[in-house]
């Protein structure tokens, strides 16, 4: 049995951004169940880089990623529009409340405002709308490569198609088998996403709760010209990406479903085109490509991230929901850090965010 320092499962964003990390000092092995990384929920993000988006601790691993982004220069701007419809003013005031601290370059604007930020607007659509300029779009597949090759130059292995079978507990050790083979190692990280609650029951650790949530998108035609900023319904309704003469649209659905290779859903497709050919002239008529990826969350939306309760060197470093590319490089340096018995890093803790707020006891 070959030893290491740790095993981590799973190689979308989570599993290949920690590994990269620990292997700094340590001896790292990753398994990944598919015969290629980032095949279910990585390689399949629309990724942006919204300093508005998500709670409070969701927020500040953002806010600490940007720097490390930027120095990549995996992001491209892409300013960001959430729209109120008629009636709905306040829940985008609101929505400008609780971010303008972390992203105070974020702008109220009335609907005319809007309309002439972004012209695909339909006259009278909209009633308020916050625009966040400084918003990016992330290069997904830069930043996965980027963290794959340095857990390579670092010293560690990757291995595919081990999906994990079997895990006991000797001697402070885990004997974890996939795929005919056997490994040590002290530490086990659970990045495996949707599955990371069934990986945790091969290692006799008490599920946190993670629900599975399908998104679908599609790609549709644009008139000539069509830019930014991104359009997205404060309700969550829509979202219109403009991207290289077409348009990326998603219903932003969310239904629950088990961990799989998610399908797009024709019904939330449709019911997408009717409300962004309300609200845009874009008049969609017909969709040239679809997909779906899946979402995973707590139920408080926030990344579970630290040692198990119940299970010695069981470390889970799931959750990441809808934002696990534009916290990857934050979220894996406080993930390496808890497992190394520091302190969230203190830029990270300076943000706001305590190791309590995404610790997996949470949620029991």
């Amino acid at each position: 049995m070959a030893g290491f320092d740790v095993i981590v499962i799973g190689g979308g964003m989570a599993g290949v951004s920690i590994g990269y990390e620990l292997a700094a000092d340590r001896r790292v092995l990753l398994l990944e169940m598919e015969q290629t990384l980032a095949f279910h929920t990585t390689g399949r993000s629309a990724a942006m880089f919204l300093e508005s988006y998500g709670g409070p601790a969701v927020r500040a691993l953002t806010v600490a990623s940007r720097s490390f982004l930027e120095s990549l220069d995996v992001l491209a701007p892409l300013p960001m529009l959430y729209i109120g419809r008629a009636g709905r003013g306040p829940a985008v005031r609101a929505l400008h409340d609780a971010v303008c601290t972390l992203a105070p370059t974020v702008q109220l604007l009335d609907g005319a405002q809007a309309e002439r930020v972004q012209p695909l607007l339909q006259h009278g659509a909209v009633e308020a709308a916050l625009l966040e300029p400084d918003a990016e779009e992330i290069d997904v597949h830069a930043l996965h490569q980027h963290y794959l090759r340095g857990l390579r130059e670092r010293g560690g292995s990757v291995r595919t198609t081990a999906a994990v079978e079997s895990a006991r507990l000797r001697s402070g050790e885990w004997q974890v088998s996939a795929a005919d083979e056997t490994w040590t190692a002290p530490v086990v990280v659970n990045a495996a996403g949707a599955w990371a609650d069934d990986v945790a029951a091969v290692f006799g650790a008490r599920p946190v709760g993670l629900q599975a949530l399908r998104r679908t998108a599609f790609i549709a035609d644009a008139p000539p010209g069509v830019s930014g900023p991104l359009i997205a319904d404060v309700d969550d309704a829509f979202y219109v990406k403009p991207e290289r003469g077409r348009v990326l649209c998603s219903p932003a659905d969310e239904t629950p479903q088990p961990p799989g290779d998610a399908r797009a859903d024709e019904l939330e497709i449709a019911r997408a085109i009717e409300v962004i050919n309300e609200v845009t002239t874009l008049d969609v008529q017909h969709v040239r490509s679809r997909w779906a990826g899946l979402r995973t969350f707590a139920a408080d939306r926030s990344p579970v991230v630290g040692f198990d309760d119940t299970q010695p060197g069981f470390f889970w470093f799931a959750g990441q929901g809808g934002y696990g590319i534009q916290l990857a490089p934050a979220l894996a340096r406080t993930g390496a850090a808890l497992v190394r018995g520091e302190s969230v890093p203190s830029d990270v803790a300076a943000l706001g965010l305590s190791a309590a707020a995404i610790a997996p006891t949470r949620t029991r």
